[in-house]
Parts: structure tokens; sequence; C-alpha cells
């Protein structure tokens, strides 16, 4: 496995982490991933803590862009690793133009086939490529 699928991995159980325990905030989580996760590499750990940083500063954008497209879903009733897997996603989608838009969403379809169930692959790719699609058109209106 690559060490950003491993990155993205890591990020998805923290950000799951940081769902499931609304009392504890980033930098707790971060720091709990840190100290039980020891032999996670430097490198893994710091791209996986990058994403989960990105996407809690833009997460009102990112959930927006995400239930705008999820027709007859909202965001709480959709599974908490679909919805943040596509979060993180999202987050390189919108803000992370250094990494091809394609490798996102096939990582992020590899990672939910993994984590979630057997529609979530599915789910998550249809989601993703409006997304993907509407940046496209929102940056050729723009040049």
């Amino acid at each position: 496995m690559g060490i950003r699928r491993e990155a993205r991995e890591l990020a998805l159980q923290m950000m799951y982490a940081l769902d499931s325990n609304s009392s504890i905030g980033l930098s707790e989580t971060l720091q709990i991933f840190r100290e039980e996760q020891i032999e996670i590499p430097g490198r893994v750990r710091e791209f996986a803590e990058g994403l989960v940083q990105g996407v809690q500063a833009q997460r009102e954008i990112i959930d927006e862009a995400i239930k705008i497209r999820s027709k007859n879903w909202s965001l709480t009733r959709m599974p908490r690793v679909d919805l943040n897997v596509m979060r993180l996603a999202v987050y390189e989608l919108m803000f992370r133009a250094d990494i091809p838009k394609k490798v996102t969403i096939n990582e992020a379809i590899e990672v939910v086939r993994r984590f979630g169930d057997k529609d979530s692959p599915a789910f998550v790719n249809g989601i993703l490529d409006e997304i993907e699609a509407c940046a496209k058109t929102e940056q050729s209106s723009e040049e």
C-alpha cells in the first residue's frame, strides 16, 4: 500500500473518531492518534493530519458541496464512513490542486470499498463525480 493510501485510511479513522466523540476536539484527537499509533511513519502521519486539518477548516464548504449533490440524503442519514471519505476527497478536489482529481476519486473509492458497505463505492463515486464536474465547469468559465 502506498504512503498516501495509508494516510487517507488513517485520516478516515481520525475523522470517524472526531464524529464519534464530540467532546474531544481536533488537537486532542490528533494527539491520541500520535500516542496510540507510534509505528505510523512520519510522512504518512503528516499527510493524514494535513487532510484532517484541512477538512475541519473547510468543513462548512465541503458539507454544503456534498449536501447539494446528495439527492434525498441528508448528511445525518449518510453512513459515517461514506460521509467522511467524501469529506476527505472533496477537500482534495476543492483545495488541493497538487493532487490529480482522478487520483482523489479513485483513492476515495478504494478506501470506501475497504471500510464501507457494498453500496458505498457507487454512492461515493456518484457524488464525487458531480463535484469534480462542477469544479471543471467553474474553472472553464473563469478562464
